[in-house]
């Protein structure tokens, strides 16, 4: 009861201001309800109580996202206990929302998956657990985190190196994914025996990806012949994530090969598209804030005009 309630209640306040037409009174190891949303604030703490019991922390984030899980009629329990694999120093990663729930679900069942959404929303992060998990279960024999080497107001030929050092930063952000699942030494080795593999999308063109995990970022930036290039690509025995976020687009001209790609492959058996919003950022919630604000300033069927920030 007193994880429950939180220290000086704090928890039990959050509740009430998210249900202000239910009454609620905790009286010792009990909690009494009514009023109009009574159902809902109870079935939240039913929800909260299982979470308890199966020793998930219950912070200020994790309340917030439970309530609008119930609100959405979807069940935390169900969404926030969901383990892919225990990253460093034993921190489990899960889903934090019903939606990253729904692109887990979705990278389970499809041969390939987009997960589309913005910054923020655990697209690459979720799609790198996937895939180490796989590995570690020998399900497949190698990862291949790939991203279109794109120039965003900077220029490749002024950065200092050879070709690999010019690109190494496009593809920091899929290291750092990698090393929060695994420790950097451990990650170090599966580099160097090529189990898994960091590479642009160009080096992608000629090759057969059997037996592999690949993972397409930012591929927004990929133009409709890369896109096309690199879903012929998929061999055997391999599983593909591509996530993108239609709004920063930084191909010239805006020719951005996922622009229309799901009207195009709809219908497609072990394909599958899902679309986060500004409800699964699990950044700091000024993020989640700054999204919403550029979902509500710019229609969805509006064609992406740049980038923003």
């Amino acid at each position: 009861m007193a994880a429950l309630v939180g220290q000086r209640d704090t928890h039990l306040r959050t509740i009430e201001a998210a249900f202000p037409d239910a009454r609620i009174v905790v009286r010792g190891n009990e909690i009494h309800l009514d009023g109009p949303q009574a159902a809902v604030a109870a079935r939240l703490c039913e929800e909260l109580v299982q979470l308890l019991q199966q020793g998930h922390h219950l912070d200020d984030a994790t309340l917030r996202r439970s309530i609008d899980m119930v609100l959405a009629d979807e069940r935390p329990s169900r969404v926030l206990t969901d383990e892919i694999l225990r990253g460093t120093k034993g921190r489990p990663v899960r889903p934090k929302t019903a939606g990253q729930k729904r692109y887990v679900d979705a990278m389970r069942a499809n041969v390939i998956t987009f997960g589309l959404g913005p910054a923020g929303t655990g697209k690459s992060w979720l799609a790198v657990a996937m895939a180490v998990q796989a590995l570690q279960a020998k399900q497949v024999q190698r990862i291949i985190l790939t991203r279109p080497a794109v120039e965003a107001g900077e220029r490749l030929g002024f950065l200092p190196g050879d070709l690999m050092a010019k690109i190494d930063p496009y593809l920091r952000p899929l290291y750092d994914a990698l090393y929060d699942m695994v420790e950097p030494d451990g990650a170090q080795k599966l580099l160097e025996r090529q189990a898994v593999e960091v590479a642009p999308l160009a080096f992608m063109r000629g090759r057969t990806l059997n037996n592999s995990f690949i993972i397409l970022d930012e591929a927004q930036n990929a133009t409709p012949e890369q896109m096309k290039m690199f879903l012929t690509r998929i061999g055997f025995g391999s599983r593909v994530v591509v996530t993108g976020d239609t709004t920063q687009i930084d191909v010239p001209d805006g020719r951005s090969g996922l622009l229309g790609l799901e009207r195009t492959l709809q219908g497609i058996d072990g394909l599958a598209f899902v679309h986060l919003g500004a409800g699964d950022v699990v950044r700091h919630k000024i993020v989640a804030d700054i999204v919403a604000a550029y979902e509500r300033a710019e229609p969805v069927a509006g064609r992406p005009k740049g980038r923003h920030g």
